[in-house]
């Protein structure tokens, strides 16, 4: 594409038009004519700038965020929405005390509520169901974490446990939605192979990426593996999108199952030498490099040792490393399940 010309080079050109026309015209920045071509090149700059700008919305991966969702429109794509955290609490209080559906519960700066109504049982105890009153992924909760009634029920303890809460996710960003669309235009539908398989399971709120296993249980089977912002997807997820392949697969299809991955914690035991950091400062830094490792880790990845350690010893403050935990590469399950290696603790020590 030919550069569009500056205002400098317009006011130029026009200059050096007016003196070609008129030897004796003035031009000096001072004179009539110049001030004329200041305000011509005002106006063909902006044309330009337009002509550019409408240039860029003709294609989709130059175009603004209005005119990308026109062109995913046109073949049947449309922006994901933010989705609601799910997941499970326990609660305390007398045995027959009931916590009642819509109770809210307060964590951090988050804020679930009961689902269904339970009784409390002859242990004190009780599992409820909670979802988030806002989505996203601020929401979501990977480890126990304690949260309190805003207004507990007679018999009903105020402090919550929060087992866990997933499946929140932020409205599909730009670069998610392009990346879809141009997944579509290189492989269009072919009749339910699996690329189809995982376009459909990306389709549906909360899917942030989908791994197809054709074949996994047999002849005519498909199984479709989600995660949601990089984690366990919730029930909620896992419901809608079976239910929107099982109406979108060929007929012919034996069985296509939605599932999530099983995962499998890894705790990392390392001896390190150091030089010009203190321990803690390093422990920091291996941790945030495991952590960029392991995020890189699809369901279905195994675990190597090798690549444990050059992480580590690829940390500026490591001179030198002995990995103790895991002892060994882990192979991922993928017959009777579908395992999904992720970081759990992590001990650093000096060598």
């Amino acid at each position: 594409m030919q550069d569009i010309p500056t205002f400098e080079e317009i006011r130029t050109a026009i200059l050096r038009d007016t003196v070609s026309l008129n030897p004796d015209a003035d031009i000096t920045p001072d004179s009539d004519n110049y001030i004329r071509a200041s305000s011509l090149a005002s106006c063909a700059t902006g044309q330009y700038a337009h002509q550019a700008w409408i240039l860029r919305q003709f294609f989709p991966d130059t175009a603004d965020s209005e005119y990308l969702e026109r062109h995913c429109n046109l073949r049947g794509i449309r922006r994901k929405n933010a989705t609601l955290a799910a997941g499970k609490a326990i609660v305390i209080g007398n045995a027959g005390a009931t916590v009642p559906a819509e109770a809210q519960i307060k964590c951090g700066n988050v804020f679930y509520t009961v689902r269904t109504a339970v009784v409390i049982g002859a242990k004190g105890t009780a599992t409820v169901e909670i979802i988030a009153t806002e989505p996203g992924t601020e929401s979501n909760q990977y480890e126990a974490i304690a949260g309190q009634f805003m207004a507990a029920a007679a018999g009903v303890a105020a402090d919550v446990q929060i087992e866990s809460a997933t499946g929140g996710t932020d409205t599909e960003t730009d670069s998610a939605l392009l990346a879809r669309l141009l997944e579509l235009l290189r492989r269009p539908p072919a009749g339910g192979n699996k690329y189809d398989y995982k376009a459909w399971a990306l389709s549906v709120d909360g899917v942030t990426s989908a791994y197809v296993y054709p074949l996994h249980r047999g002849l005519g089977t498909v199984d479709i593996v989600i995660t949601s912002d990089n984690n366990v997807p919730s029930d909620d997820i896992v419901s809608k999108v079976q239910d929107y392949i099982d109406s979108v697969r060929p007929v012919t299809a034996k069985n296509s199952f939605v599932i999530k991955p099983d995962v499998t914690k890894v705790n990392i035991v390392v001896k390190v030498r150091l030089s010009g950091a203190s321990l803690e400062q390093a422990t920091a830094n291996i941790r945030q490099a495991l952590k960029e490792h392991f995020s890189a880790l699809k369901p279905g990845d195994s675990v190597i040792v090798s690549q444990l350690e050059a992480v580590v010893s690829d940390v500026s403050s490591v001179i030198d490393r002995k990995l103790t935990q895991p002892a060994s590469n882990l192979i991922a399950e993928k017959n009777k399940k579908i395992e999904w290696f992720m970081l759990g603790s992590i001990d650093v020590s000096i060598l």
